[in-house]
C-alpha cells in the first residue's frame, strides 16, 4: 500500500512530466497558431485563459490563502510585466520566426540566466562548476545560432534572438519571484504574475484584435489557443510550482531536459524541421552547461 506521502510524490512526479511535456509541444502549437493570428493575439488569448483558470484553481486549493498585500502589488505587477508579458511575447514572436528545435534548444538556457543574475545581485556565490557551465550553455547557443544564420532549416538568427531574449526574461522572473515566495504559495505567485502579465499584453494587443477576421478562424486553431492556454499555461504552470514547492528548484533539472526534448522532438516529426549537426551539437553542449550550473 502507498501511505499518504508515497501518494503525494507520485502525484508531484506526474504533474512535473506532464507540464513538461505540455510545454514542450507547445512550441510546436505556438508556432502553428502563429502562422494564421498575429503573435501579439495567440499570446493574449493564451494568458487570459490561462490567467483565468489558475485564478480558479487558487480559490479552489487556497480559499483560505492570503491575499495580496497592497506593498507587494507593484512587485508582482513588475514581475508579471516583465516576468509573463515580455518574455512570453518574445517567446511566441521567436517560435514564429525560427524553428521550433532551435527554439526549444536556446530556451533551455533559462536556469543559466537566472543563476548569472544571482550572481549579478550577490543572491548566488560563482563556483568553479558555475561559471564552467554557465560558459558551455553560451558556446552552445553560439553553435545553434551559426546554425540558423544561414536561414536555412526554417531557422533565424532574429528568432533564436528573441527565443534567447525569452529564457532569459524567465531565469529573471525565477530570481525575482523569490522574496514574493516568501510571503505567499507558488500557486499564488504563478497565478498573480500571470493574470498581471495578462494585463500588459492585452493593453499591447488589442489594436490587433480589430484586424483578425474572426469568422474564418478554424476549429485546429481554437483547438491550439484552447491547447496552449488550459495545458501549457494553467495545468502547466500550477503543476511546475507545485513540484517546486515539494521537491526543490534543483531536483526538476531532469524535467526541464524533457521539455527541450519534446520541443525538439515535436519540431522534427510534427513539422518536419530539420536537425543537423550544430543542433546536435550545440543542444549537448547547452545541457551539459545547464547540469553543471546548476548543480553548483
Amino acid at each position: 500500500m502507498i501511505d499518504e506521502r508515497g501518494r503525494a510524490a507520485v502525484l508531484t512526479e506526474i504533474s512535473l512530466i506532464l507540464a513538461a511535456i505540455f510545454w514542450g509541444l507547445n512550441f510546436v502549437v505556438t508556432k502553428y497558431a502563429a502562422d494564421f493570428l498575429p503573435p501579439l493575439i495567440v499570446v493574449a488569448l493564451r494568458f487570459a485563459t490561462g490567467g483565468l483558470l489558475l485564478l480558479g484553481i487558487l480559490k479552489l486549493l487556497e480559499p483560505e490563502g492570503k491575499k495580496l498585500a497592497r506593498r507587494d502589488v507593484l512587485p508582482m505587477l513588475g514581475l508579471g510585466c516583465f516576468g509573463i508579458g515580455a518574455a512570453q511575447t518574445a517567446f511566441t514572436f521567436g517560435v514564429s520566426m525560427t524553428s521550433a528545435a532551435s527554439a526549444g534548444l536556446v530556451f533551455a538556457t533559462a536556469p543559466v540566466w537566472g543563476i548569472l543574475l544571482g550572481l549579478v545581485l550577490g543572491r548566488e556565490r560563482p563556483t568553479l562548476r558555475g561559471v564552467l557551465g554557465i560558459g558551455l550553455s553560451i558556446l552552445g547557443v553560439a553553435l545553434v545560432f551559426y546554425g540558423g544564420s544561414s536561414g536555412t532549416g526554417g531557422d533565424s538568427l532574429a528568432g533564436n534572438l528573441l527565443a534567447l531574449l525569452a529564457a532569459a526574461g524567465i531565469g529573471a522572473y525565477a530570481v525575482f519571484s523569490l522574496p514574493l515566495l516568501d510571503r505567499y504559495s507558488p500557486l499564488a505567485v504563478a497565478t498573480y504574475s500571470v493574470l498581471s502579465g495578462t494585463l500588459a499584453i492585452l493593453l499591447a494587443s488589442l489594436p490587433f484584435f480589430a484586424s483578425v477576421r474572426w469568422e474564418g478562424v478554424g476549429f485546429g486553431l481554437w483547438t491550439a489557443i484552447v491547447y496552449s492556454g488550459i495545458f501549457a499555461t494553467a495545468f502547466a504552470f500550477a503543476g511546475w510550482q507545485r513540484g517546486i514547492s515539494r521537491i526543490g528548484a534543483n531536483r526538476v533539472l531532469v524535467y526541464q531536459y524533457l521539455i527541450t526534448l519534446t520541443a525538439v522532438s515535436a519540431g522534427v516529426v510534427l513539422l518536419g524541421e530539420s536537425f543537423g549537426i550544430n543542433k546536435l551539437l550545440g543542444g549537448g553542449i547547452i545541457l551539459v552547461g545547464v547540469y553543471l550550473a546548476r548543480r553548483q
